[in-house]
């Protein structure tokens, strides 16, 4: 049992999206984070200047990190010079990760005051590179960041000649295993693909940090036209993750204890009912086939099996929607319809919402 005055609480939260219509003032990826810091010390209802208490910083790592260390970066503009400053690995997963391990940590004492955060500017850089401009955004450092855990390829030499490290070339494997799977034809089951995610545009069209706020047609979604092309077939541009936006978000955690300390009120503490962390075999070609996956199904098990529910009982669901196999596969582990009238997003999702890179599910926790 955690003592009380170790539990987990999240008490703050920040989210960004920026949408500029000059080149004037464009914010870097750095510049994100750290007002998506202040958002969510602003959100716990403390003052700025008591982020210096922070003793652990990690930041999620951009797919173009332009900085040589932006966690200690991020340290020096937030007076947060006590902190232990972490970059994670590339992985869209890292969000939830961090959010596990650090309340762990806090439960058992290794931690009291923590920072999560991440953010891409991949639609301000390639403004501006467009214009001639190279973006300044590096910060001098002394040393380079350092890795919370080893960076290691998610692809090998062999699936590489292939092509297999582009993501709009794997993830079709998938969506064409699933769809011999269910047992349909290429028509019956581009028309599915419409069908689920029409409702994540419609959650996107009523969010107030969508990149999209357009509600899109089954049709729309799944018919390939001029401005809805193929990216990898059967996947049109709008059933993409869409990483080419301004986006941030920040996540701060202590104890109750460290809560009180902070004079955060106690309608502002968020509790972590139950995780689990599970790694699917590495490799996509030592997969055991390309329509389910192990690993979420361990996974779903193991976190409602520590918050003592099921399925049926959680009321709010977001899953990963990079691409729509990744939303069937988690759908069926996880014994959730695909068409669940409470829905499969809170966001509008990453073809919708945006995606900005490893950090997308910072929002989604946000």
């Amino acid at each position: 049992m955690v003592h009380s005055d170790r539990m987990p609480v999240l008490i703050g939260v920040g989210q960004v999206t920026e949408k500029k219509s000059g080149l004037e003032g464009l914010s870097s990826p750095l510049d994100l984070i750290e007002a998506s810091t202040r958002l969510a010390a602003l959100d716990a209802g403390i003052a700025d200047g008591v982020l210096s208490r922070l003793d652990t910083l990690v930041v999620v790592r951009c797919f173009r990190e332009v900085m040589r260390n932006a966690p200690q970066a991020l340290a020096d503009r937030i007076g947060a010079s006590g902190a232990r400053c972490w970059l994670t690995p590339t992985g869209g997963n890292f969000p939830q990760y961090l959010i596990n391990r650090y309340a762990a940590d806090i439960a058992r004492g290794a931690a009291s005051f923590v920072l999560l955060a991440g953010a891409e500017a991949i639609d301000n850089q390639r403004r501006l590179q467009k214009a001639g401009i190279q973006p300044a955004w590096d910060v001098p450092a002394e040393h380079d960041a350092e890795y919370l855990l080893p960076e290691v390829p998610m692809t090998h030499e062999h699936e590489n000649a292939h092509g297999l490290q582009v993501p709009a070339h794997a993830y079709p494997l998938y969506e064409n295993a699933l769809r011999a799977h269910y047992g349909r034809d290429i028509d019956s089951h581009q028309r599915a693909l419409g069908d689920l995610f029409a409702p994540f545009s419609r959650v996107a069209a009523g969010h107030p940090q969508a990149w999209f706020k357009v509600a899109r047609t089954a049709d729309e979604i799944a018919t390939a036209t001029p401005q809805n092309r193929y990216v990898g077939w059967p996947y049109t541009k709008y059933m993409n993750a869409m990483n080419q936006i301004n986006q941030g978000a920040a996540l701060l955690l202590t104890s109750e204890a460290g809560a009180r300390d902070l004079g955060v009120p106690e309608s502002q503490w968020v509790y972590l009912h139950g995780c689990a962390d599970v790694n699917e075999r590495w490799y996509l070609t030592d997969r055991v086939d390309y329509h389910s996956s192990p690993a979420i199904r361990v996974m779903g098990e193991r976190a409602l099996a520590m918050a003592q529910i099921g399925i049926d009982d959680i009321a709010h669901l977001d899953l990963y929607s990079c691409f729509p196999s990744a939303v069937q596969i988690a759908c069926d582990e996880l014994g959730i319809r695909h068409d669940d009238p409470r829905g499969l997003t809170v966001t509008g999702g990453l073809p919708f919402h945006g995606a900005a890179g490893n950090n997308y599910v910072m929002n989604a926790i946000a």
